[in-house]
């Protein structure tokens, strides 16, 4: 037992958070979310804000979240194609959850630098 929880009330506490953490864990996903919290973004814009993710991971990662219903991707039938992506409603609902960890980012972020 940890936490005062029994361990089969732990597990299914655990099932949610797991579940959570398949579709926006990972490297990427939450900082690709964190972008769209403000604004549409199209590919390239995206990836001037995240310099260190390759064409081929962003891709990849935009295709899962799409997949997901956490984000939208609009296609415009222009030459050249113009794609945009911003968060579907499903994802709206991910904002407090993205910015609690922003927020919590900071908040550790200054304690780990004070304490150097």
């Amino acid at each position: 037992m940890k936490l005062g929880i029994p361990h089969g009330e732990a597990e299914a506490f655990a099932c949610p958070v797991t579940f959570t953490v398949d579709v926006i864990g990972g490297k990427w996903k939450a900082l690709i979310l964190f972008h769209l919290m403000s604004e549409t973004r199209r590919f390239n814009q995206l990836r001037r804000l995240m310099p260190e993710i390759t064409q081929r991971m962003l891709t990849l990662q935009l295709r899962e979240l799409e997949a997901d219903d956490i984000i939208h991707r609009e296609v415009y039938r222009e030459v050249p194609p113009k794609v945009e992506y911003s968060l579907a409603p499903l994802g709206e609902t991910l904002v407090p959850l993205i910015t609690a960890m922003r927020d919590w980012g900071a908040a550790h972020e200054e304690v780990e630098g004070s304490a150097r």
